[in-house]
């Protein structure tokens, strides 16, 4: 059989084994994160948030049309979208490790089999594609509904077509592979810009091919050429195009009145004439370089042309919408992730820099009366020179500069001190320790040396550690992955045999590691917060080392010439050895990347939608919170008539012009104050500027003098900038209807005596931010006439001091004119709502979803246990309170069903289980109380212990802290019980740990 035959046939067989193994771990349902949202908007082509991802988009929906209308198919179908590209990358990267080892060992394209050289080639290729198959990083993206996966595929056609072009430089027509090239980047723009960073490798490829004795001179020069490339693509082609666009279109409208959109086929017509004038010449002068730099320009804008789904689809209102980029200007905004704020890169203020002034920047335009209106400017803060400084790596970002923010800088930098700037020095220990170091060497680690837990900041494990004693709960985390660092040796010598073989090969996947690896690092800048491990973003460098791991395999075929002079015996044992690697990987990996049977998150959503009563409006805060309803809403259909109001949206004009259109059966959110009050620019931010004479605001009169743009509530300050509208106190009052209140049905039957006249509370902030304005206007002008809730994972801080009267009705919380009792004095922990019985029994007894959560088999990692920890919360304060009310025997069904579908076996033992132990004991079950309260100690000591002790403790602050938290429930649980010997010994731990 030819070896090109034979190569094919196990490229095909490669892309069958990664594609089974994904196909066996994959989610069967949208995931937590960033997947319901793109799961929702490629189901209905919506729009989701910026930059967006429209090729994804169309590829998903697309998949999605295979569900043939059973919704409940959507998700798995778009989550294969991940699994089919990453098993396409893995043949592709065979292909790459292949072509490079073919110039490494010669090969006769005709050679008979066997023969030891075409086995070795092909070995080399099968170890090094599984072993990315089975790498954490990118088996993760695998198996979800995200872009990095068919990004990573982006990238690898990118190398594989360079690769392509290059064995074929010599041909006639050779050059159509680099316009191939080209529209591949076009297409990759619409899903992720990472594929951007092979351009530099093209050129280092190109330079190479094209040069017989390569000089360190022109290879600079290819670097430099790589750059501007890619940054006439990044900054020139991507926003600069549709910028120059923008300005043709207010041109044109505002000067010579035309209609819209007249400046923008204005545009596209002269640059289009251009164009084809740049052809006109190229022709004519016979210079086909030009020719075909002008085709790989045209068919990059081809396939940047799927972009047109953002504004063609926005201008249709959908309802994920965000942004709202119907027209170039907002579109320009869309594709420069404007609201997601500037991070400095090489020149920039430092972290405790002020600002000397505002001035106003870029004009925001608005249509009005057939013109654009400047509505409002982009804020641009103005510093000194000497709070200036190179490579700003410890900086503030658009929140600001914290207490919280410094604390975590300190973590990694010694000698920081507030106010002073931070000097070169400790600008790059940041550089080198956190954003090198532990966010991108760490995560290489995870990959190929192994992994000591799914914890966040987990460290790496080495070989020498994995034999330590740690708690059981470490040791049995699926997220430990000890790899003995075989992965890391066997691509080490696949650098060392390639650097001694061929220098220029080794510097090209040397460049595309360090382009995808580090270069990326560098350019993020990341800040010492973030919500959650980013070693996705890194696979490309992944899949560079995996080329170097292939390699491995011929470097371990040399060593063995020591001991074996049989040449094919060599490549047999050497590829043996190799497998060992991708063996290891797949057999650590599996428990933590196999996702089979987890519904969790979207049954959280639905649980979530289905403790609302009808037509609620529904409040939440983050993207664990809203994008798995958003996938329930979209898809499934779950719940059309509740309202999800994302609170941080809420400061944009255009999420709140989005909240007044019906959405399904959902109508408009109640709202008094008009659009032109909303506008982002006016109303942005609310000072509080006390005034004595005012004791107390009544929100609905607030609301109209806001409206009004009332002289009484308008301040003004000394630099001249414009008034801005204030709240003199922070005592606000809402009127309440009683009687219509009790008549509606609000409130629960033992509830009614709790009914208020008027809603009294306090509100804390320095500033009413838009968000907070639009909640006091949709509380004012409801009147109660639809149900209002938050869910339970809302900060207190976008709650706005409702405490006092929320209601728990499952895993969200009502809010109701019914002020709670005071709370009882044995109680030591605040806790929020008071316990709507009925409505919360029906809520965990009958409503709610609880698949597979008791099913030991199913992988939950840290974020999913985090989450679910909620219903045990719930489980126990329902428990408590029919204990409470003198209800033993209910109180028993909700501890038994608790304790049937959140078994410890499942989901560990959390900070809530302790809440369970009173209503145990009160019920007869002392024993179980008991052992659940001395596992529970056993375990949250081990982990105190093994986390003080670290060397990087500060980094687990949260996990020590809930630790603390768990000792702290579990000494009340002990208390409450008057289990005075636990309450003694968990006092004395408390102590020891500052608890």
């Amino acid at each position: 059989m030819p070896y090109s035959r034979l190569k094919q046939l196990c490229s095909g067989a490669l892309f069958l084994l990664a594609l089974g193994v994904y196909w066996s771990t994959l989610e069967p349902t949208a995931s937590f994160w960033d997947a319901g949202e793109f799961t929702a908007s490629a189901y209905k082509l919506l729009v989701p948030h910026p930059p967006g991802a429209p090729l994804y988009l169309l590829v998903a929906r697309l998949a999605s049309l295979l569900a043939f209308g059973d919704v409940t198919r959507v998700a798995v179908l778009v989550n294969m979208v991940s699994a089919v590209a990453s098993a396409t990358t893995v043949a592709l990267l065979f292909g790459i490790i292949t072509h490079l080892a073919e110039k490494l060992v010669p090969v006769s394209n005709n050679e008979p089999l066997p023969g030891a050289s075409v086995g070795l080639v092909l070995g080399s290729g099968v170890v090094g594609a599984l072993a990315f198959a089975f790498s954490d990083s990118f088996w993760f993206n695998a198996v979800e509904a995200e872009v990095y996966a068919l990004s990573t595929l982006g990238t690898a056609l990118v190398v594989w077509l360079i690769l392509q072009w290059e064995k074929r430089a010599d041909l006639p027509g050779a050059d159509r592979w680099l316009v191939l090239i080209a529209y591949v980047v076009g297409l990759g723009i619409g899903v992720h810009l990472l594929n951007l960073l092979a351009i530099p490798v093209l050129c280092l490829v190109w330079y190479f091919r094209r040069t017989a004795q390569p000089a360190w001179r022109g290879i600079l020069l290819a670097l430099v050429a790589g750059s501007l490339l890619v940054l006439v693509v990044l900054e020139g082609i991507i926003p600069g195009l549709p910028t120059l666009a923008g300005a043709s279109e207010v041109f044109f409208v505002n000067t010579f009145g035309l209609p819209y959109n007249s400046g923008l086929v204005l545009f596209l017509l002269l640059f289009g004439g251009l164009l084809l004038a740049g052809f006109r010449f190229a022709y004519r002068s016979g210079h086909v370089g030009l020719h075909t730099g002008l085709l790989a320009l045209v068919f990059v804008l081809i396939g940047y042309s799927c972009y047109l789904i953002v504004p063609i689809r926005s201008s249709f209102n959908p309802t994920i919408n965000e942004n709202a980029p119907n027209e170039v200007l907002s579109f320009v905004s869309y594709l420069r992730r404007e609201q997601y704020g500037d991070r400095p890169l090489l020149y920039g203020p430092h972290l405790f820099a002020q600002p000397t002034a505002q001035e106003d920047g870029a004009p925001r335009y608005t249509r009005q009366d057939g013109r654009y209106v400047i509505t409002d400017h982009r804020p641009e803060l103005r510093y000194e020179a000497t709070d200036k400084m190179l490579l700003p790596r410890i900086y503030s970002g658009p929140a600001g500069t914290t207490p919280e923010l410094v604390r975590q800088y300190r973590k990694w930098v010694a000698g920081l001190e507030e106010g002073q700037k931070p000097t070169m020095g400790q600008n790059l220990s940041f550089l080198f320790k956190y954003q090198m170091g532990h966010m991108f060497w760490r995560y290489f680690g995870w990959n190929f040396i192994g992994r000591e837990s799914d914890v966040q900041h987990a460290g790496v494990l080495w070989p020498w550690d994995a034999t330590h004693t740690v708690p059981a709960s470490v040791a049995e985390n699926r997220g430990r992955n000890a790899f003995l660092a075989l992965p890391f040796l066997l691509g080490v010598g696949g650098l060392i045999w390639q650097l001694r073989r061929n220098r220029e090969q080794a510097l090209v996947v040397g460049l595309l590691f360090v382009l995808t690896g580090l270069a990326i690092v560098f350019y993020l800048n990341q800040p010492p917060q973030e919500p959650r491990e980013r070693d996705y973003t890194f696979a490309g460098a992944t899949l560079a080392f995996c080329i170097w791991i292939g390699l491995g395999v011929l470097a371990l075929h040399a060593a063995l010439s020591r001991l074996l002079s049989a040449n094919r015996l060599r490549v047999g044992l050497a590829t043996t050895l190799g497998l060992v690697v991708p063996t290891l990987m797949a057999v650590e990996g599996w428990d933590d990347h196999n996702r089979a049977g987890r519904f969790s998150s979207v049954d959280y959503a639905k649980n979530v939608l289905n403790t609302l009563a009808p037509n609620a409006i529904l409040i939440t805060e983050g993207d664990n919170d809203t994008f798995p309803l958003w996938y329930a809403q979209e898809v499934e259909g779950v719940r059309p008539d509740v309202r999800v109001m994302v609170s941080s949206y809420l400061n944009t004009d255009w999420y709140v012009e989005q909240m007044r259109q019906r959405s399904y059966q959902s109508a408009p959110l109640p709202l008094s104050i008009s659009t032109a009050r909303y506008r982002q620019g006016t109303n942005d931010y609310l000072p509080f500027v006390e005034n004595p004479a005012v004791h107390e605001l009544n929100v609905r009169e607030f609301v109209q003098l806001v409206e009004q743009n009332s002289p009484l509530l308008q301040v003004s300050y000394a630099d001249g900038s414009k008034s801005l509208l204030s709240y003199p106190t922070n005592r606000l009052v809402l009127p309440i209807d009683t009687a219509a209140v009790r008549r509606s049905g609000v409130v629960p039957a033992e509830r009614q005596g709790q009914v208020v006249p008027r809603m009294a509370w306090e509100v804390t902030k320095s500033a009413l931010e838009k968000k907070d304005l639009a909640l006091l206007d949709m509380l004012a002008t409801n009147n109660w006439q639809r149900p209002v809730y938050f869910a339970n994972t809302v900060s207190p801080g976008n709650r706005l001091g409702l405490e006092p009267y929320l209601q728990l009705e499952g895993l969200a919380c009502r809010v109701v004119p019914c002020r709670a009792p005071a709370q009882q004095p044995e109680l030591r922990l605040p806790e929020e709502g008071v316990v709507a019985k009925e409505l919360l029994y029906d809520s965990l007894m009958r409503k709610y979803s609880y698949r597979n959560l008791n099913n030991p088999r199913v992988y939950y990692d840290e974020n999913q246990r985090f989450t679910l920890a909620a219903y045990r919360q719930q489980f126990a304060r329902l428990a408590r309170a029919y204990v409470e009310a003198g209800n033993q025997p209910r109180a028993r069904q909700v501890l038994q069903k608790c304790l049937a579908v959140l078994p410890d076996t499942a989901l560990p033992y959390d900070a809530y289980t302790p809440d369970l132990v009173p209503s145990l004991v009160a019920v007869g079950e002392t024993q179980r109380a008991r052992e659940i309260m001395d596992t529970l100690t056993t375990r949250t000591t081990q982990h105190l212990a093994y986390y003080a002790a670290r060397p990087d403790a500060a980094l687990f602050d949260r996990e020590i802290g809930m630790q603390l938290f768990t000792l702290q429930h579990l000494y009340l649980a002990a208390a409450d019980t008057n289990d005075a010997a636990r309450a003694n010994q968990l006092a004395g731990i408390l102590q020891q740990y500052g608890g």
